[in-house]
């Protein structure tokens, strides 16, 4: 360190002037790039049918893609450290908060509302005959021959 700490605050972000950052800066932002689009793929395979989760995720993904290309748009163009350090955190912390903020109500209010659906369903097919087709003897309407009545042919 040859220079006081916040005359780096506006070097350009590169390989000469960061070489101890700057590698592992574009290379995590790469890695986490296609963490975050795998993740995405794969998580909304899975819960193709529950929204709130799909929107959740569809959240993350745009928050990473816009993070991580960032980065490493940083890193190509070279830009002042301090646009960098100031982008990483704030990223970051669009992320905590759709994680452990913005979702857990709604998550939390579907998963009431699918414990609902599945004691409603499991309440109306509890009885044994809830699934058999009542026929119209077996359900007291009245026919011809019960009323006393008898048709000529």
């Amino acid at each position: 360190m040859t220079l006081a700490p916040w005359e780096y605050l506006f070097l350009s972000f590169n390989q000469a002037n960061f070489p101890d950052l700057f590698d592992y800066t574009w290379i995590a932002a790469v890695a986490l790039l296609v963490a975050t689009v795998v993740l995405y793929v794969v998580r909304t395979r899975q819960l193709k049918r529950h929204q709130p989760y799909l929107d959740l995720y569809e959240w993350i993904l745009w928050t990473g893609v816009i993070l991580y290309s960032l980065i490493l748009v940083y890193a190509v163009f070279h830009f002042d450290f301090i646009i960098v350090i100031a982008t990483i955190p704030a990223g970051l912390g669009v992320l905590v908060w759709v994680r452990f903020v913005r979702f857990p109500p709604v998550l939390a209010a579907y998963d009431a509302q699918l414990a609902k659906q599945r004691y409603m369903s499991r309440f109306r097919y509890s009885h044994p005959d809830a699934t058999i087709r009542q026929t119209k003897k077996a359900s007291g309407k009245s026919t011809a021959k019960s009323s006393g009545k008898r048709r000529r042919r």
